[in-house]
């Protein structure tokens, strides 16, 4: 049984999405059809795709209330990385990708912080959401992860908060904006610059050497939903500024059942560990491909 069947549900998305402009509960008519042939030909194309305005205003409004709600709950982590979330490595030269460090500011609530009758967390487990999901990334089965610190996650940034160039954990990633900052905060990308055959050390070098010729940077807006090939593409979202926080909903599926991220990651990012974590660490864990985290 997929993770669709199993989260069967009454509730609505009319209201807390554009369903007029979005006909993600339709998919099988004419309309529904030509949306994901358009969501399929920029996610191609670009490595990306953003639906503006998916969320009407009338719902952004109540999204942004819940979003400024949780975001006290947020863990903030203060520390420098590299691209992969890694160590450096003395036996590679300073300019090489995996020994160039900057920056980041981050802060997430976690998913465990994030109830059940929230409005995020409803549209999250809704099937029509998910099945939208999986039709655009071109899977049969999408599956929540098992993870309950890093199923649904909100993203919080502040004044002088950013997140510098790396890569995402899963093969894609879904976020929602509800909230824009004062200044900043632009995600800017580099689409497929790796693969599961390679790293492309010397793509990622010139990224992080200023090179622009190959990015593409998105001012994202409240209510926007981005869909996101993150585990192959280098992004980064530049410095925040202004008294306005910056607050984006993750919502994390993943292509097989019972995914659980790496236990030292939750560490890092939430300043805990969850009782399966813990588990994990002991049993230790391996990834189904070979890239650096």
């Amino acid at each position: 049984m997929n993770a669709i069947q199993q989260q069967d549900s009454d509730t609505s998305l009319d209201g807390l999405i554009d369903l007029e402009h979005y006909p993600i509960h339709r998919l099988t008519e004419a309309r529904g059809r030509e949306l994901m042939r358009q969501c399929r030909e920029q996610l191609a194309q670009d490595g990306c795709v953003v639906l503006e305005g998916f969320v009407p205003q009338e719902a952004l409004a109540r999204l942004e209330q819940e979003t400024e709600r949780l975001s006290p709950l947020a863990h903030y982590n203060q520390t420098v990385t590299n691209p992969y979330n890694s160590d450096g490595d003395d036996s590679l030269p300073a300019s090489h990708p995996r020994n160039r460090f900057d920056d980041r500011t981050n802060g997430f609530v976690a998913g465990d912080r994030i109830d059940s009758d929230t409005l995020i967390r409803q549209v999250y487990s809704h099937p029509d959401f998910q099945h939208f999901i999986a039709s655009v990334v071109g899977i049969d089965d999408i599956h929540q992860y098992a993870d309950p610190l890093a199923d649904l996650v909100v993203n919080v940034l502040r004044d002088g908060c950013q997140h510098p160039w790396h890569y995402d954990t899963n093969e894609f990633i879904v976020t929602m904006m509800t909230r824009q900052s004062d200044a900043g905060g632009r995600f800017e990308y580099a689409a497929g610059i790796r693969s599961p055959e390679g790293e492309n050390f010397e793509g990622v070098e010139k990224v992080l050497d200023g090179d622009r010729s190959h990015l593409t940077a998105i001012d994202l807006k409240p209510g926007d939903l981005q869909i996101f090939f993150g585990r192959y593409s280098l992004h980064r979202v530049t410095p925040v500024r202004g008294e306005r926080e910056r607050h984006t909903v993750i919502f994390a599926y993943a292509k097989e059942p019972g995914f659980i991220g790496r236990p030292e990651r939750a560490q890092r990012i939430f300043g805990r560990m969850a009782p399966i974590h813990e588990r994990l660490l002991k049993e230790g864990m391996q990834r189904s491909d070979n890239l650096a985290d």
